[in-house]
């Protein structure tokens, strides 16, 4: 099974997940990963999906981040998801504009972003649930979602009821009023010196929840760990570190076991 990614560093630079305030983030270490799945044209958006090894009626559509469906690094998670018997879709969230790219100007990320909101994704979530009923026969789905994809996750499990699980990792919403009526068990990763997302927000987050969402969920946060530490960081460049995104990437699979 997929647990650490494969050698080789390609650093870049990135940004994102507040969709309140984004602010610039580390990209860190690109992984130089061919990926299993294939690529598949669903009406109006491309996906990649990575099948399980034994037939399966579980999905979990992956949810990219501001750099794209593209991403090694997504298309790794999408993998281990895929290894652990879930049929994993990840579309192109973005409907073919251009994802976000390190050598972009970033005092030009708001107007960039104002056609890629992460709560406005509904249409090709819609294309997304057709295309795993009537081809899959799928009847359970959970969502997972990295930095700009954290954020759709939480606008998913507040607004379709039929996804049965989420997991938000490193991504919040703040301007919805109706943020913390979850409608599905839903995991929050965060790490503690996230510059993107500030431990103020997160303990908000669970204070909120508390006392107002009905279903299970659970914010959890991982010591001395930056934004993107889960899909972002090496384990064998970042040996420190490598515990914490091996046990967020357990919690992950534990929470998606449990509900799905």
């Amino acid at each position: 099974r997929l647990l650490g990614p494969p050698p080789r560093r390609c650093p870049e630079t990135c940004t994102m997940a507040n969709e309140a305030k984004p602010c610039p983030c580390d990209i860190g270490d690109r992984m130089d990963y061919g990926a299993s799945g294939i690529e598949v044209q669903l009406e109006h958006i491309e996906a990649y999906v990575s099948q399980p090894a034994v037939k399966s009626d579980k999905a979990i559509i992956v949810i990219q981040d501001i750099y794209g469906w593209r991403l090694p690094n997504t298309r790794y998670m999408a993998d281990l998801l895929a290894s652990h018997g879930y049929i994993a879709v990840c579309p192109d969230f973005f409907a073919g504009k251009e994802p976000w790219n390190p050598s972009h100007d970033f005092s030009t990320f708001q107007k960039w972003l104002e056609d890629r909101k992460a709560t406005d994704i509904n249409k090709e979530v819609d294309v997304v649930l057709k295309y795993l009923a009537k081809e899959y026969g799928v009847t359970r789905i959970a969502v997972v979602g990295f930095c700009w994809g954290g954020v759709a996750t939480h606008h998913l499990v507040l607004r379709y009821p039929q996804i049965k699980a989420g997991v938000s990792v490193y991504g919040i919403i703040r301007d919805d009023e109706d943020r913390y009526n979850l409608r599905s068990p839903t995991l929050f990763i965060f790490g503690e010196n996230d510059a993107v997302i500030p431990l103020d927000q997160v303990t908000v987050l669970e204070k909120k929840l508390q006392e107002k969402c009905t279903v299970d969920f659970q914010v959890k946060i991982f010591p001395g760990q930056t934004h993107g530490f889960v899909h972002r960081k090496r384990e064998d460049i970042n040996p420190s570190d490598s515990p914490f995104i091996q046990e967020a990437r357990m919690d992950m699979l534990n929470w998606l076991k449990k509900y799905v």
